[in-house]
C-alpha cells in the first residue's frame, strides 16, 4: 500500500503546477495514527492565497487513496524560507522559465527584520545571461519578482529569496 507521506508528496503548487509540495518545501510532516493522517504544511508566506487549495488538494489526494479521515493544518514555525526548495525542485523552476532563488538572507538571531531593499540581480532562466533588469517587485505571486533579460529581451519570473 501506498503511504500517506507518498500521497502528499505528489500534490502540486496551486501557483507553480510543476513543483510538488513537496520539492516546494511546504510539506513538513504526515503521520498516520489509529487510520487518521495529519499533515502539517507552512506557507511560502503567512498570506499566501493558495493555503486553502493545498489543504483541498491534499484532503482530496489522500481521501482517494483510501485515507478516510484526513486532518491538514498549518504551522508557521519554523518560518518558511526559499532555501527548502529541493535541488529537483529549484531544476524545475528553471525549467518553466522561472529563476530559482539564491540563497536566503540570513539575519542575526531574533526577531527577522523586514528588509525592503532590490532584489539580487537573478540570472535569466531562458539564456543564462546574468544581465537583467527587475520590471516589477510583484510578479504572477506575491513570492515572484517580473524581471527582464537586457540579452534576450525576454520577461520571466523569479522566485524571491526569503
Amino acid at each position: 500500500m501506498v503511504t500517506a507521506r507518498q500521497v502528499a508528496e505528489t500534490v502540486t503548487d496551486p501557483e507553480l503546477p510543476q513543483l510538488t509540495l513537496a520539492e516546494l518545501g511546504v510539506l513538513r510532516e504526515v503521520a498516520e495514527r489509529d487510520g487518521r493522517v495529519t499533515v502539517w504544511i507552512t506557507p511560502t508566506y503567512s498570506g499566501c492565497p493558495a493555503l486553502d487549495a493545498m489543504r483541498d488538494d491534499l484532503v482530496r489526494s489522500l481521501t482517494g487513496a483510501g485515507y478516510a479521515e484526513v486532518d491538514v493544518r498549518v504551522t508557521l514555525s519554523p518560518a518558511w524560507s526559499s532555501d527548502l526548495i529541493t535541488g529537483p525542485g529549484r531544476r524545475k523552476l528553471a525549467e518553466a522559465g522561472i529563476a530559482p532563488p539564491g540563497p536566503a538572507p540570513r539575519p542575526a538571531p531574533g526577531p527577522v527584520p523586514l528588509v525592503l531593499g532590490p532584489v539580487r540581480t537573478a540570472a535569466c532562466p531562458l539564456c543564462g545571461s546574468p544581465d537583467t533588469e527587475e520590471l516589477s517587485e510583484f510578479g504572477a505571486a506575491p513570492c515572484r519578482a517580473l524581471r527582464r533579460c537586457r540579452s534576450c529581451r525576454e520577461p520571466f519570473d523569479h522566485f524571491k529569496e526569503i
